[in-house]
Order: C-alpha cells, then structure tokens, then sequence
C-alpha cells in the first residue's frame, strides 16, 4: 500500500465527499476520481459505495481507517527516518532544552545557509545529548557547563569548541513581592540546571531571604513562562529572558539575588573529523568560536 493510496482514502473519510477531497489533496475532482480508480484496479478490489450521493467509502474499508491511519504515520516516520539515515542527507544536532531556544537557531542558521545541508535538532538534558553524540544518534552537541558545580569532563573520544559564557539570571515580574519570603521555580535535582541550583544558587541566597518553592519543571521554556506570569522568580539563561528584561516585563535580581556564568562548548566526537560533514564543523568554529 503506498502512502499516496493512504492519503486519498483517508480524504475522503475525513471529508465526506470526493470533492472536499480533491480539494484537500490539491487536484481536481476528476483527476481525483480517476486516483481512486486506479486504486481499486491495483487492489483488485472496490473502495467506494458508488451507488450513495455523496460517494462514501464501502463499510468494510471505512472500518479500516484507524488502521490506515496509523500506517500512513508509521510510514512517514519511516521516510524520514532513512532520509537522515545517509550524512550526506542531513546532520543532527544535540542541545540542551534552553539552548534549543537560544542559540541553536544561530548554528542552524550558518548550516543551511547558501543551500546547506538540513538539521534535525534534537533537545536533551546534558547527560542525554553526550549519550546521542556517543550512540551516533548526534552528529555535534552543545551543552552548558559550570566548572565548580557541573564540570563538563570529556576524555579523547570529543574534540570541544568554546561558544562563549551565558549568564545564568535570577529574573521576575516587576509586582513580584521582594519580601523576606520569596516564590521561585525549582528544577529537578535530576537534571543540569538542577543541580547548579543546588549546589551553586540556594546556598549562596543571603539572609534573611528565604525561597518558597512554589512550582518545579525540567523545562526552562516553562520556567520563563512561570516567571512571566509572576508566579515566582526563575533562574533562567540570560539570552532567553532577554527580550522581557528589555521590554520591562521581568527584571534581573541578579543585584541581590545569586547568579552565575556557565561555558557553552561544542562538541563532537573526534573520530568524527574525518565525516563529510567535518566541513560543517569548520565553519560553526570560525563563525562562533572562541579560544578556550
């Protein structure tokens, strides 16, 4: 069964008329009957109860659409799966859940521009983007690191490349109430940012401030909008928040409250140097590159 097949039939299903779903798939009524014809005479059977106005799928083939409809998805994925399967079809690229956000579009930007190859991006805790790296799910990572709290140590197998540091900012809304007790937004103790909030912020929060937990995601993206909403103060990476430090919606407490900077590093596996690809790498270290 091709999925083209699949697609018609489940048309006119959705639709309830070959019109309706000759529209949908974009050709005129006729061409598409003449679709549905052809069909039939590969299948070597009849689809459509011609005998109804409007024309509907015959009962026993209508019973089969859930069916249908879950092969067509299984064969899209499919399709995809083995377009990415060849490195000269595409290049995969590992990031943590906030640099997903933020900086990922200025490296996916530089790798397809002029025609480049196309990018999947995939968006991980750290521990799991260094795994899709060491599996060959992923072609190149970027990751954050914070030396005295959540070191990034790599041995031999990975070639790394400094991106910069990114300050990680305490940030809230304006009407936040800045009393002895503050909200703020955890993460869990089982990811990054998590554990740099362990070791690294809430030890370091100055008396007599005490924070109230009052929410807790793994996601920064849920975070911010947390913060956004005034339900308590988030730590989040300087580039996400940005635009809401501007326009006054939140502000940095980074003046009482603890911050940090973590390193942003790229990184490959160095056996990878030799993959067609490697050009690739070349041009995101001399367009975001920095010593260190």
């Amino acid at each position: 069964m091709r999925l083209d097949w699949l697609d018609d039939l489940l048309a006119v299903s959705d639709t309830g008329s070959l019109a309706r779903a000759a529209e949908m798939r974009h050709v005129s009524q006729s061409a598409f009957t003449r679709r549905l014809r052809a069909i039939e005479e590969a299948l070597g059977t009849p689809l459509l109860d011609r005998s109804r106005k409007p024309v509907t799928l015959l009962p026993d083939v209508a019973a089969q659409i859930p069916e249908m409809r879950s092969l067509a998805t299984q064969l899209r994925n499919l399709r995809e799966t083995l377009a990415h399967t060849s490195d000269a079809r595409g290049l995969t690229l590992a990031c943590q859940h906030a640099i997903t956000t933020t900086h990922s579009p200025a490296i996916v930007s530089i790798l397809t521009a002029q025609g480049g190859r196309p990018v999947r991006v995939r968006s991980d805790n750290r521990e799991e983007c260094l795994l899709r790296l060491l599996s060959g799910e992923a072609d190149l990572a970027v990751v954050y690191a914070a030396p005295d709290v959540a070191p990034l140590t790599l041995g031999r197998a990975f070639d790394r490349v400094s991106l910069g540091l990114e300050r990680l900012l305490p940030v809230a809304t304006p009407r936040l109430m800045q009393g002895p007790d503050l909200p703020y937004i955890a993460y869990p103790g089982d990811v990054f940012l998590g554990q740099v909030m362990a070791r690294a912020v809430l030890p370091r929060i100055p008396a007599p401030r005490v924070l109230r937990r009052r929410a807790e995601t793994a996601l920064t993206l849920a975070a911010h909008e947390y913060a956004r909403r005034g339900i308590g103060v988030a730590w989040l990476p300087e580039g996400m928040a940005r635009d809401d430090l501007a326009s006054g919606r939140l502000m940095a407490l980074d003046d009482t409250l603890p911050a940090l900077d973590m390193a942003l590093w790229m990184i490959r596996l160095t056996e990878s140097g030799t993959a067609p690809w490697a050009r690739d790498w070349s041009r995101l270290v001399t367009a975001l590159g920095h010593p260190g």
